[in-house]
Parts: C-alpha cells; sequence; structure tokens
C-alpha cells in the first residue's frame, strides 16, 4: 500500500499585530520530504506514527514537506500558496496512492484564503480521486468545516488541552486511515455543531470527566473515534466554534445520535469551564505568601501560542513594583534585547530597554540596569516527545527577578525552558509562564500551586467584542440562545 503523508500547520490569529510569512515557518520547523526528526512536532505525529507502519513493511510511504510557524498574525497569500502548492505537487509526483495523511492544525487564514486547510483537503481529493482514503489530524483550537468533512475519510483531533495527546492522535489518524485503505472498516463522519466559543481546559472539570468519557467511548468499540473541536476565538472564520465530531464504522444514525447528544452535554457547560481569572497583584500575593515553592503563575493572554507576540511587560513590571525576588519569568519574546545581552557577555551589567515593543496593549517596555546571568545560543524547550526552538536566549536579573528572553516567539511548555538556561526552578518562589494550559501537563507536577492570571491585552478573550467580520452563524456568548428555547 502506497501512502503520502504532509504537515502544514499554524495558528491564526486575525487581530493580532503580527504577520505570518515563510520566515516563520522556516524559524520554528520546516523539513523537507525525508528531513522530518524522528520526534513528532505538535502536528506532525503522524509521520513518526507512519514510520513505523513502514518499518514493519505494511505501507510505502512517500513523505511530502512538514512545517510549522508559531502562531502569529495572517499568514502571508504567496506564502499560503506556496506551501500549498508544493505539498501538491509532492502529491502527483507520488501517485497512485491508495491513502494521504495530513497534519494540519486546523485554523490557519491566508489573505485572500479563509479555509487553509479545507481548501488543501478538497485539493488533494480532487488529484487522488474519490476511491483514495484521507485522514486528517487537528488541533482543538481549530474551525470545522463542511469542505474538510465532506473531503476526508477520518478526522482526528487531539482530546487534551494541554495537547499532551498529540502523538497518540497521529497513531490514532495513521490506524483508521490505513484500516479504512485496507478495507476493514468504513468511516462515517458526523458533527453536530455546539455554537459556543469558550476557554475548554481538560485538566479541570467539568472537561476532564467529558473527555475521560470520550475515551472510554472508543475504548468500548461502540465507535470509531470521538473528538470535539474547542473552536479558536482569535480567529475570524465563518467556521468558528465549538463542534463535535464522531466517526463510526458506516452507521450515520448512531454517528449523528451520539454526536448531538455529546455537542449538547458540552454546550451544557457554557460559562463554568474556564479558571479563576486573578488580577496581577492578587496572584503575586498568593504566590508569594505560599508556604511551598515554586507557585506557577500563567500569563494567559499574552501566550504567544494564541498568536500574539509574548512580549508583554504588565506582569513583569507589577512584580518589580512589588519588590518581589527569588521569582523568574519566562519569556519574554525580544531579540534585539537578546543579541545586546549575547554582545555584553554573562556577568555584565548594563542598562536594558526590553520587551512591550509590538502593541500598545503589552505594557511600556522596561528600561532598567540589568545583570546577564547566561547567554544560550539556539535554546530548546520539550513538549512531550518534541523540541521547540526558542532561538538565541538570554537570561537577566533585574531588581532580584530572574526573566527569560528569546529571539523565537514560542508559549511556554515545559520547565525546561528555565533549567536548560541554568535556573533552578526548585528553588524559585515564583514561575511565571506565557501561556493558556499548554504549559499544564509538563509543570503541574514541580508546582505547589498553579494560579491563572488575566491581563486585557493584544489577545482578542471577549468574543462579545470581536469584531468578526466572516462569522454569520450564532454562537453563545455573542447570542444567549443560539440553539433556540429548545436547549437549555
Amino acid at each position: 500500500m502506497r501512502v503520502f503523508c504532509a504537515s502544514i500547520a499554524t495558528e491564526t490569529n486575525t487581530f493580532s499585530p503580527l504577520r505570518t510569512d515563510f520566515s516563520d515557518f522556516a524559524e520554528s520547523f520546516y523539513a523537507a520530504p525525508g528531513d522530518h526528526p524522528k520526534t513528532p512536532t505538535l502536528c506532525s505525529g503522524i509521520f513518526p506514527a507512519l514510520r513505523e507502519r513502514a518499518r514493519k513493511g505494511e505501507i510505502t510511504l512517500i513523505e511530502g514537506t512538514a512545517t510549522w510557524a508559531e502562531p502569529g498574525g495572517l499568514v502571508n497569500k504567496a506564502t499560503w500558496e506556496r506551501l500549498r502548492d508544493e505539498v501538491l505537487d509532492q502529491l502527483r509526483a507520488a501517485c497512485p496512492v491508495e491513502a494521504v495523511v495530513l497534519g494540519l492544525h486546523g485554523a490557519m487564514i491566508a489573505d485572500s484564503h479563509v479555509d487553509c486547510e479545507g481548501e488543501l483537503i478538497e485539493a488533494v481529493r480532487m488529484i487522488v480521486g474519490p476511491d483514495v482514503k484521507i485522514g486528517v489530524t487537528f488541533d482543538p483550537h481549530s474551525h470545522l468545516s463542511d469542505k474538510r468533512v465532506q473531503n476526508a475519510d477520518v478526522i482526528t483531533v487531539f482530546k487534551e488541552f494541554p495537547h499532551t495527546d498529540f502523538a497518540e492522535t497521529g497513531e490514532a489518524c495513521v490506524d483508521l486511515t490505513l484500516k479504512a485503505a485496507r478495507g476493514d472498516i468504513a468511516p462515517v463522519i458526523s458533527v453536530f455543531d455546539v455554537r459556543m466559543i469558550e476557554v475548554l481546559p481538560t485538566s479541570r472539570p467539568p472537561m476532564r470527566g467529558f473527555v475521560d468519557r470520550m475515551i472510554e467511548l472508543e475504548r468500548s468499540d461502540e465507535v470509531l473515534s470521538v473528538s470535539a473541536i474547542h473552536g479558536f476565538m482569535a480567529g475570524d472564520s465563518p467556521d468558528l466554534g465549538a463542534k463535535l465530531l464522531v466517526i463510526t464504522d458506516d452507521d450515520r444514525q448512531k454517528g449523528d445520535r451520539l454526536a448531538e447528544k455529546l455537542g449538547l452535554e458540552l454546550y451544557s457547560f457554557r460559562g463554568t469551564t474556564r479558571p479563576d481569572f486573578l488580577e496581577p497583584e492578587k496572584a503575586f500575593e498568593i504566590a508569594a505568601g505560599h508556604r511551598d515553592k515554586p507557585v506557577v503563575i500563567a500569563d494567559v493572554w499574552d501566550n504567544p501560542g494564541g498568536g500574539v507576540a509574548g512580549d508583554s511587560t504588565i506582569l513583569l513590571r507589577q512584580a518589580l513594583q512589588m519588590g518581589l525576588t527569588n521569582t523568574a519569568f519566562g519569556t519574554i519574546w525580544d531579540p534585539m534585547a537578546v543579541r545586546i545581552c549575547h554582545a555584553a557577555g554573562e556577568g555584565a551589567s548594563l542598562d536594558l530597554r526590553f520587551g512591550g515593543k509590538t502593541s500598545a496593549l503589552g505594557g511600556d517596555p522596561i528600561d532598567a540596569t540589568v545583570t546577564v546571568l547566561k547567554t544560550q545560543k539556539d535554546a530548546v524547550q520539550s513538549f512531550g516527545r518534541s523540541v521547540v526552538p526558542l532561538g538565541d536566549c538570554a537570561v537577566i536579573r533585574v531588581g532580584g527577578i530572574d526573566v527569560v528572553l528569546n529571539t523565537n516567539r514560542a508559549q511556554a511548555f515545559s520547565p525546561d525552558l528555565f533549567t536548560n538556561l541554568g535556573i533552578d526552578v526548585s528553588e524559585k518562589q515564583v514561575l511565571v509562564v506565557k501561556s493558556t494550559n499548554h504549559f499544564h501537563g509538563a509543570f503541574e507536577p514541580i508546582s505547589a500551586d498553579i494560579l491563572y492570571c488575566a491581563v486585557d491585552g493584544p489577545y482578542p478573550n471577549d468574543p462579545c467584542r470581536n469584531t468578526y467580520r466572516n462569522l454569520t452563524r450564532e454562537l453563545w456568548p455573542i447570542v444567549e440562545h443560539p440553539h433556540g428555547q429548545r436547549v437549555a
């Protein structure tokens, strides 16, 4: 069996002051055919899974491009068309094939292309014809269009937010797609539109129990797959919002019934799923007074994983004003400041301006006398089995607080963000990370407590105030009863 695979992925915040072009893909991750590393990236878990099947002699694998850009603003039109056409040309050269497996994010939007992934899957279908099986993986923070569902045979979505199951999701997609290609199953996708956009962390109830039930349904063999799309509120898409997917083995009625049942249960969670978001001063007071350490504070809205810059200084300025010490911040994106610190060298003391460069909503730059504690070329952090580049980094100390400055935008995933740069997290009273919830899986085991701090900034965190132009469907909380009075 001949199988083609490829991966093009990013998450587009259409409200972000940033823009995304090919250099962002090249900086974050770009692997030409055959060059994908042994470890998966967030959206390319299909590659190691397919390579294992090829190693066992089950398939002949033809690899296409795999690339990922850190979430950012609108994708440049030429960049999207270049990557799209690159993969489609590789597929044409690989044909004939019996299956195509794509590792996608699902929230990419480019100039003049509001549904990049749908466009790609549709083009793949046109090339391979109706009989070839197409499998796709998505991040839950994506936009599920009819075009994607109509042209794919299998869709699997990370169940966990903090996305700790991205490799397993790729393996599940590969398994179902190959079974379909062999004729062992006849997958049918059922979708229910939940008509809601909300933050849905799965590390806490009620979402924890909901995800556990989805997993149990799959293990019971009642269905082939169950997935929940959360939606991505920072992307102006006509398909914005939560949706529930069920894949059955040729049983449309069962799938439709279960998708609606689970979708309405998900809808019933509206307004109850977000963690308690604290004001900065309150968060620092709690953390500083905690008996044990370290206490992790998440700067949820200045999260590069949501497409913003990650250079807000608001929380750091608050910590400095409160006179906090024994605290570490990771990270503040500032390539210029990193370059200056590398030029000064470790141990240097200098006047430095850093942070607050990309948005008027992210706070003013900080001007301070700092000590350079550490400089590191090509620093990295881990995210499960994957390696996430941070670029050149510098650790500076300002007023008793250690701050990691980085050149490649990335949200915080793991404590090795700090430890790889010489910061002993076990000795810090407070760790501040820029992430909504992806950090939780790796930080929870080493944390005395985890607090979530919300500061309004460049991330559009209130759907009722966001100026959506492409959204025409009614969604909660923009509309109080999007399903009508028949649904409580």
